[in-house]
C-alpha cells in the first residue's frame, strides 16, 4: 500500500539520517553492544546532524520544528540499521526527557537546560518506576519534603532508561503523601548532587548498549530552582505526557518489525531448501503475505495517530490502543521472522536474532499490554 504520510522535504531529510547511521553508528554498535555502553561522542554530533532535538527552539539553539513525522523518519532509518539501543536513546530524549522540559520548564530553567540538549552533551532520563511500584504511580514511596528553599528528597527508583549516563533526572516524588493524586511533584536532579547515587547497571536480556540503571536519593538537597513544573502536579504532569511516550514505543516497535520483515522477505528469496527459494514453498509465502498484511494495516494506524498528534488530538486512549497493539503485533512478527531463518535466527550474528530479544520489553515500558487495555476499558466502562 502506497504510504502518504511523508513529503519530500520528510524525503530529503531521510537522506540525511541514513548517511549519519551509516557513517557514526553501524561502524561502532556492535562495539557498543558488547561493551554494553554508546560512547556519548554520538549524541554531539547525531544532534548536529539532526537526527533528534529538532524540537528545540532556535533560540536555545535547535531548529524549532514540532512536525513528529521527522522523528518518525529518523527511528525508521536507525531501525533499518538494527541499532535499537542507539535509537532507543535516542527517543528517551526526543519522547520522554526534551518533551517535559519542553512543556514544563521556566525561562530560567530552558536558558540552563535546553541549549545542552541541543547540543547532544546533556542526556536526560525520567524516574518514575520504583521496586515497590511500577504502573502504579500512586504507589510510589520517593519523598521530597520542604526545607527552606531546598526539599530534601529520599527514596529509589529503577528500570530507569539511561540512568547511568544522564547528566539529569526528571524525578517523580511525593511532596504531600495526604494529598492522594495532588501530592506528587517533578524535581530535576542533576549529575554531582550530594546522595544521588546510582546503583548497577541492569543486565538486561536485550537492547544491552542502552544503559537501564538503579537510582538512589539520600537526603538530596534539590534546591527549589529545579522544581519542575508546579508542586503537586506531578502526575497530572506525567499522564498528560503518556500520550507522545506510547506513540513514541508504538514507532520503535513498528519500525523494528518492519526492518526486520524487509531483511526475512530478502533472505526467504535466496535462501534455498530442497533445491529452491524458501519463497518457492506456499507455506512461507503465506507466512510473509500474513505479516505484510498485518504491518500495512497497523502502520494505517500508527500513521493516522502521527498526524493526530502533530494536530493536538491524539488522546491518551488512542495512544494505548496503538501501544499495545503495534508492540504486541511485533513479538509475533519477529518471531515469525526469526523462524523463517531457521538455525541462522538463533544466532546473534543476524540482526533476526537480536531484534528478538530487543523487541520483547515493548509490552512492558511505557506502561503494560494489560495497562493499556485497562486505560481503554475504563473509558468504556464509563
Amino acid at each position: 500500500m502506497e504510504r502518504t504520510l511523508f513529503t519530500e522535504d520528510h524525503e530529503a531529510y531521510r537522506e540525511t539520517v541514513r548517511e549519519f547511521v551509516a557513517r557514526e553508528v553501524t561502524p561502532r554498535h556492535d562495539k557498543w553492544e558488547e561493551a554494553r555502553w554508546i560512547d556519548r561522542d554520538v549524541f554531539p554530533a547525531a544532534a548536529a546532524a539532526g537526527v533528534y532535538a529538532l524540537q528545540v527552539p532556535e533560540k536555545y539553539g535547535g531548529a524549532g520544528e514540532s512536525d513528529y513525522r521527522y522523528r518518525v523518519v529518523s527511528a525508521e532509518e536507525i531501525a533499518r540499521a538494527h541499532a535499537t539501543s542507539f535509537g532507543v536513546t535516542t527517543s528517551l530524549q526526543d519522547d520522554l526527557v526534551l518533551h517535559y522540559l519542553l512543556d514544563l520548564t521556566n525561562d530560567e530553567q530552558k536558558e540552563r537546560f535546553l541549549p545542552g540538549f541541543a547540543r547532544g552533551g546533556t542526556i536526560g532520563a525520567l524516574a518514575m518506576t520504583e521496586p515497590g511500584a511500577g504502573s502504579d504511580l500512586r504507589g510510589m514511596r520517593t519523598t521530597a519534603v520542604r526545607d527552606g528553599d531546598s526539599f530534601v528528597l529520599n527514596g529509589s527508583k529503577t528500570f530507569i532508561s539511561s540512568g547511568i549516563m544522564a547528566d539529569v533526572v526528571i524525578v517523580a516524588c511525593k511532596t504531600d503523601p495526604d494529598a492522594g493524586s495532588k501530592g506528587i511533584t517533578l524535581f530535576l536532579v542533576e549529575d554531582g548532587m550530594d546522595g544521588f547515587v546510582r546503583g548497577r547497571k541492569l543486565d538486561k536480556i536485550g537492547l544491552p548498549g542502552q544503559d537501564t540503571a538503579e537510582l538512589f536519593f539520600e537526603d538530596v538537597r534539590v534546591p527549589r530552582a529545579n522544581l519542575l513544573g508546579e508542586e503537586g502536579r506531578g502526575l497530572h504532569a506525567l499522564m498528560s505526557h503518556l500520550p507522545r511516550e506510547r506513540l513514541g514505543v508504538s514507532l520503535q516497535a513498528i519500525s523494528a518489525m518492519t526492518a526486520v520483515y524487509e531483511d526475512t522477505v530478502a533472505y526467504c528469496r535466496t535462501r534455498e531448501a530442497y533445491g529452491e527459494p524458501l519463497t518457492a514453498l506456499q507455506h512461507v509465502r503465506f507466512e510473509l503475505a500474513e505479516l505484510a498484511t498485518e504491518i500495512d494495516v497497523a502502520r494505517a494506524y500508527f500513521d493516522a495517530s502521527v498526524l493526530a498528534y502533530n494536530a493536538g488530538r491524539l488522546s491518551d486512549v488512542d495512544a494505548a490502543k496503538g501501544k499495545w497493539w503495534i508492540s504486541e503485533l511485533a513479538q509475533k512478527v519477529i518471531n515469525t521472522c526469526l523462524q523463517l531463518h531457521g538455525g541462522f535466527g538463533y544466532m546473534r550474528e543476524y540482526p533476526v536474532a537480536r531484534a528478538w530479544t530487543d523487541a520483547r520489553v515493548q509490552t512492558i515500558y511505557g506502561g503494560t499490554t494489560a495497562v493499556m487495555k485497562e486505560i481503554i476499558g475504563r473509558q468504556l466502562a464509563r
